[in-house]
């Protein structure tokens, strides 16, 4: 499903990212750990195609996406990744559903059929009742769910998180863990989580240990 060879990343003299070799494979619920500074979201960033590697193939989904031009990129970023980060990112002036629908607009997808999924992942977070609601009338554990449903609305093959219950309470941080498993059993998609979560990375199925931009150990 996912496939990095020699990553190599740096910003300026600093050299973020020095040879990432990882495969992770279809419904894998995959951790990635590591002290401040170690390369993790860079990493995660490069795999989800937000940013080019200086060096290095990533392939997702059976597609090698250094070979894709900034256009083909953006719409295979789409229509086959979503991403959850740790603040929400919902946009104010737009309802809960309308909020999940927006990815699907992109792709093309008639306001209909996007409305259709929308509330049928609404319905899956057992938040019906707040579709019209918009983000400033959300707790923190409802808004998070949004962006987990919309990050879903597209049926992407893998989903990436970057301390996706970073600003949650110990409860709905409980919550949106499980929520990951559920959503794996049930459409099938694969996770990649960047967490200082203890919790979190002990449950997923395999935690990647990070530091100073190689991996430590699998």
């Amino acid at each position: 499903m996912i496939t990095t060879t020699a990553i190599k990343k740096s910003f300026g003299d600093l050299q973020v990212l020095k040879g990432i070799d990882l495969h992770i494979e279809k419904g894998e619920v995959v951790s990635i750990v590591g002290p401040s500074g170690a390369g993790k979201t860079t990493l995660l960033q490069i795999i989800g195609t937000l940013d080019r590697p200086d060096s290095g193939t990533i392939c997702v989904d059976g597609i090698d996406t250094t070979r894709l031009s900034q256009k083909k990129l953006a719409d295979f970023r789409n229509r086959h990744i979503g991403f959850v980060f740790q603040f929400h990112q919902l946009l104010p002036e737009f309802t809960a559903i309308e909020n999940i629908m927006i990815p699907a607009y992109i792709a093309g997808t008639s306001k209909k059929d996007a409305r259709h999924r929308a509330a049928e992942l609404l319905d899956f977070m057992g938040l019906s009742d707040r579709a019209t609601h918009k983000p400033n009338e959300l707790s923190g554990g409802e808004k998070q769910r949004v962006a987990v449903a919309r990050a879903l609305v597209n049926n992407p093959a893998v989903i990436l998180a970057d301390e996706p219950s970073g600003s949650l309470d110990s409860k709905n941080k409980a919550e949106l863990h499980q929520l990951f498993f559920d959503l794996r059993n049930q459409f099938g998609q694969t996770f990649v989580i960047v967490t200082h979560d203890e919790q979190l990375a002990t449950l997923t199925d395999r935690t990647i240990h990070l530091r100073d931009g190689m991996i430590e150990s699998i």
